[in-house]
């Protein structure tokens, strides 16, 4: 009997000495157990979080292929006055190829974007001629965007240099738009600025900007007067963003010519799969006035393609702004485009377009060429497809 109380005696003692042994090194009876295990599965290490650099690369190239059933010659060009950028008819093009540098801190950001290629010499349109000549070309055609950003607080930044404009629903990328060809109001509005803006995040749902620029859709300015740019930002709901923007500038050289655009772009995410698109706007000069609106209805069909479409009308009648006829009078257009949009892969989107447009002339004008050369025709419709490579 005393023998058994030893025994347990003793092997109590044994697990009150194991249970005091500091717990992160194995005991002397976990040894060869830690061994074993050592032999398959390597020891936890730290982990060390490499610091993100500052500096980041994108950019896109893309290329497109569009014919018009109206039968135009590939040698004649253009499709037709509306298209902003996709200009060439039943011909293989390369719209637009952008390289993008960002370098960003916790207090400033420095954007250098350049763009190469038909579509980004359409874009820079204002920034052709080189301060030495218009014989030397200008290495400014190339800059679509170079600014810097200093971030003053976490609700108030102050940016300088030239930048996209804040005016519509569309920009010049590719990749961004849902619709590849672009819409009568973004070719009738301004591209970019060159100033200063300064913007401020209030709260979570509403933000204002305030900027000063050179002019329109120019490096430099034409006069002395000085171009002014807003934008008020309402967020109501979640999923729902709403974007009230005005730009004008006085355009005139030896008389006043004021320049104006009041624009309304709005989105709501309906569901994960339905997003609403809006965008309204009226201009002004000296010539006369301008307006259109156009509705965006994006819907996604399966996890790599989405179907949209986009219902626009333009009224430019009386000439104020871009669209004008073969003779230079105002015209009103209204487009429909059906566009596909299609994930290849998470670099490369594949994007079906049918796109129709009709033209109210004067009496005895026409808009479009026929597949004669000929100025008969009041509409159009283009089918074809574009590849979009990014990074």
């Amino acid at each position: 009997m005393k023998k058994v109380y030893l025994t347990i005696f003793g092997l109590v003692s044994a697990l009150a000495v194991s249970a005091t042994e500091n717990p992160t090194k194995p005991g002397k009876s976990e040894k060869k157990q830690t061994k074993k295990v050592e032999a398959t599965t390597e020891a936890p290490k730290a982990v060390v979080e490499e610091a993100k650099s500052p500096l980041t690369f994108s950019g896109y190239v893309d290329t497109y292929y569009f014919a018009n059933f109206n039968g135009v010659q590939s040698n004649l060009g253009a499709s037709g006055f509306e298209r902003i950028f996709d200009q060439k008819a039943n011909n293989f093009q390369v719209g637009l190829a952008q390289l993008k540098t960002t370098y960003s801190t916790d207090k400033v950001t420095g954007v250098i974007d350049l763009t190469f290629g038909n579509h980004g010499d359409l874009g820079n349109y204002g920034n052709p001629i080189s301060p030495l000549g218009a014989e030397f070309g200008s290495t400014g055609l190339a800059i679509k965007q170079a600014y810097m950003t200093w971030k003053m607080s976490d609700k108030v930044s102050l940016t300088g240099g030239q930048y996209g404009t804040n005016v519509g629903y569309e920009v010049i990328d590719a990749p961004v738009n849902f619709n590849y060809s672009l819409s009568n109001m973004f070719g009738n509005g301004p591209f970019y600025h060159t100033g200063v803006k300064l913007d401020v995040a209030a709260t979570d749902k509403f933000a204002f900007m305030l900027g000063i620029t050179n002019g329109l859709d120019s490096k430099d300015d034409n006069n002395k007067a000085k171009g002014f740019q807003g934008q008020i930002t309402l967020k109501p709901v979640d999923g729902w963003s709403v974007y009230l923007n005005y730009f004008g500038s006085d355009e005139g050289v030896d008389e006043k010519n004021m320049t104006s655009w009041y624009d309304l772009t709005t989105s709501y995410q309906v569901t994960e799969k339905m997003l609403i698109g809006l965008n309204a706007v009226t201009g002004k000069n000296a010539t006369g006035s301008w307006g259109g609106a156009a509705l965006y209805l994006n819907g996604k069909v399966s996890e790599k393609f989405s179907l949209g479409t986009r219902i626009e009308y333009f009224d430019n009648s009386k000439g104020g702004i871009y669209l004008v006829d073969a003779d230079g009078a105002g015209v009103s257009t209204t487009g429909i485009t059906l566009t596909g949009n299609y994930d290849v892969s998470p670099n490369l989107k594949f994007k079906p377009e049918y796109r129709f447009d009709s033209y109210k002339n004067a009496a005895g004008t026409f808009q479009l060429y026929d597949k004669d050369g000929g100025l008969t025709k009041k509409s159009q419709s283009t089918l074809g497809a574009a590849l979009i490579f990014y990074f």
